[in-house]
């Protein structure tokens, strides 16, 4: 099995619709979220896009009361009008929002839990 398939059935996607921004040195996009999850997120294209896909970006998503999930992500896939980026560093109050987030999405902290324990299988 490709490591895309099995980490597609390890990691829910949680359809989460937040201001989110992604940085690559002084260059900046104002992106639609379209997906999240604790392996990375699904944003939509941006207009003006001109990033070095071969450079890692930062991902800013808001969640509200000055809250934000931060993360270090590389691109690993570009389809149609889609990015998909894959999370390779994220801090532990950024994992611990994400966590919530997710664990109040899915309903079921054993999944939840199936999912972290996931993480530390990749590397």
């Amino acid at each position: 099995m490709s490591n895309a398939a099995n980490d597609r059935r390890r990691f829910h996607r949680i359809a989460f619709d937040a201001p989110t921004e992604l940085v690559q040195g002084s260059r900046r996009w104002a992106v639609e979220l379209h997906d999240i999850s604790l392996k990375g997120l699904l944003v939509r294209l941006p207009e003006g896009w001109n990033a070095d896909p071969h450079q890692p970006f930062d991902a800013i998503v808001e969640l509200g009361g000055g809250t934000q999930v931060k993360m270090e992500v590389v691109l690993t896939r570009s389809q149609r009008d889609l990015l998909g980026f894959v999370c390779r560093h994220i801090d532990l109050d950024s994992i611990s929002h994400l966590r919530r987030l997710i664990e109040l999405n899915l309903g079921d902290e054993s999944l939840l839990e199936r999912e972290l324990a996931a993480l530390g299988e990749d590397d």
